[in-house]
């Protein structure tokens, strides 16, 4: 060590420089390479802790309020669960506390609003589990909290006020009777759903004494909500997606000419129109109108699968719907489909499935000008004193087609209305607009009947959306139940 000293001691003063500098470069790289560790691991630090501010603020609810959570089931230890209500103030679901503290949860309307409202037993449904996490918090005065924690008493859950119409839905309910099908209504420029019926249903306040019953029921399928999940052949309420494509390729609805003589034959396959109706020498607007089958076939046949399929893919067949559940609608034409294919498409039948939900919600497209608003079923959630604790409004899902073809097809539907197959709308002290549709699902010619409309074609109020199951013909059993179903908003509320 003395060597070494005394080698330094004797070193040429320039090159003690260089050393001395040298040392010092060596030492300003090991600094550097320590500084970019340590800010590395500060940078992941304040991520982190960005993260989980961003999660609790912003995404907690939604991954705690996923019906695969089961974290939420432990709420209920110092939760009673909140009440779920309509819009016009009727309690729709509540939690029954007895004096030996046992709960129940309990449904006034019984069957009315079995899908819709859900269940809160055997597994969770509609709304009681799209808004679980909401029901199960509480946003007591902090106060009354603290109190209730010191006694060992549960808090109260906030309370759901859902779109839903009690009138409207006990309405809807009763004009389906006690056939199968389903309704919806909703406001085209606001998403509000505002009814919502299923049929056949089931009363959730015996579902889990009938509960092996009811997961067995492959006949009536009682479970099934059909406005959501349903899956049905359009049938002639398609002719509107059929209309937007002839438009769309033709720029226009003047100059088409057809003469129906009830049937139409390509090869060795005849298409007929409804109970072999002949409707003669007829425009575009009259064969939407009369919904003749014969001449859709031949606009069908002009236009060509691919082109269809184009189409009806951009209101969302084959696609995602702006829904929490829901069952995709299947559109399977090509442009290499055989023409009678296209034909059978072209008026609703062939392979198209669609639920009532998706045509409700190109029925609002058209009544809102061609944009679509996301359908919503809460409102807003309050807490137990009513004070609010979140509100919920309109979102703008997406356009599904322009200003100026929503106004066409809708005087087309205004034509089915004042002098078409839904012309029993027609004088009822307001204007309505819409299409009928028999679709077609064995080979006796049975068919389901459709309905799709809206009100107040000036100022759309709402839209509703009708099938029964085995029902005829549109005319015969959906534009009865619609007409009820208008009569009840434009008289009732």
């Amino acid at each position: 060590m003395r060597d070494i000293e005394e080698r330094r001691r004797g070193e040429p003063e320039k090159e003690r420089r260089l050393r001395q500098k040298e040392i010092t470069r060596r030492r300003r790289s090991r600094n550097k390479e320590y500084t970019f560790v340590s800010w590395f691991f500060a940078a992941i630090f304040v991520s982190l802790i960005g993260y989980l501010i961003y999660y609790n603020s912003v995404k907690s609810e939604d991954f705690i309020n996923s019906p695969y959570n089961t974290r939420q089931d432990t709420f209920s230890d110092r939760v009673i669960r909140g009440k779920i209500m309509s819009s016009d103030g009727e309690v729709l679901a509540q939690t029954n506390v007895y004096e030996d503290g046992t709960e129940e949860r309990y449904y006034p309307y019984s069957n009315i609003f079995a899908h819709v409202i859900g269940y809160d037993s055997n597994g969770k449904s509609g709304l009681e589990s799209e808004a679980n996490f909401s029901l199960l918090s509480s946003h007591q005065f902090f106060l009354d909290q603290m109190k209730n924690e010191f006694l060992d008493r549960k808090n109260m859950g906030d309370t759901v006020i859902s779109t839903l119409n009690a009138h409207l839905q006990v309405v809807a309910y009763n004009a389906l009777g006690d056939r199968r099908g389903a309704v919806v209504v909703m406001e085209p420029d606001t998403g509000k759903v505002l009814a919502e019926v299923s049929k056949p249903d089931f009363d959730p306040n015996t579902l889990a004494q009938n509960w092996e019953y009811l997961i067995n029921d492959a006949n009536d399928s009682s479970l099934l909500n059909r406005v959501t999940n349903g899956a049905y052949p359009p049938g002639s309420t398609f002719k509107v997606v059929t209309a937007l494509d002839y438009f769309r390729k033709k720029g226009t609805f003047e100059g088409y000419s057809y003469n129906c003589e009830g049937s139409i034959s390509l090869d060795d396959y005849t298409l007929h129109c409804y109970k072999g109706a002949v409707h003669g020498q007829e425009d575009f607007y009259s064969s939407f109108a009369s919904s003749c089958n014969c001449a859709f076939a031949d606009i069908g046949l002009d236009l060509g699968g691919g082109s269809l399929r184009e189409t009806a893919e951009n209101l969302l067949f084959n696609k995602s719907l702006p829904l929490d559940t829901y069952k995709t609608s299947i559109f399977s034409l090509e442009k290499k489909s055989a023409d009678t294919l296209v034909m059978q498409t072209a008026i609703g039948q062939g392979n198209t499935l669609v639920s009532p939900m998706h045509m409700a919600l190109i029925t609002s497209a058209i009544a809102n000008g061609g944009v679509l608003v996301k359908p919503y079923l809460i409102d807003q959630v309050v807490n137990s004193s009513g004070d609010s604790v979140k509100k919920n409004g309109t979102t703008v899902y997406k356009r599904l087609m322009s200003d100026n073809e929503a106004n066409l097809l809708g005087k087309l539907m205004q034509q089915v209305v004042t002098s078409g197959t839904a012309s029993a709308l027609n004088g009822r002290g307001y204007t309505a607009a819409g299409k009928t549709g028999s679709a077609e699902f064995d080979e006796n010619g049975s068919s389901h009947s459709w309905f799709i409309g809206y009100s107040n074609v000036d100022d759309p109020d709402i839209v509703v959306a009708v099938i029964v199951e085995n029902g005829g013909s549109g005319s015969e059993s959906a534009v009865p139940l619609a007409a009820q179903i208008f009569d009840a908003y434009y008289f009732d509320l």
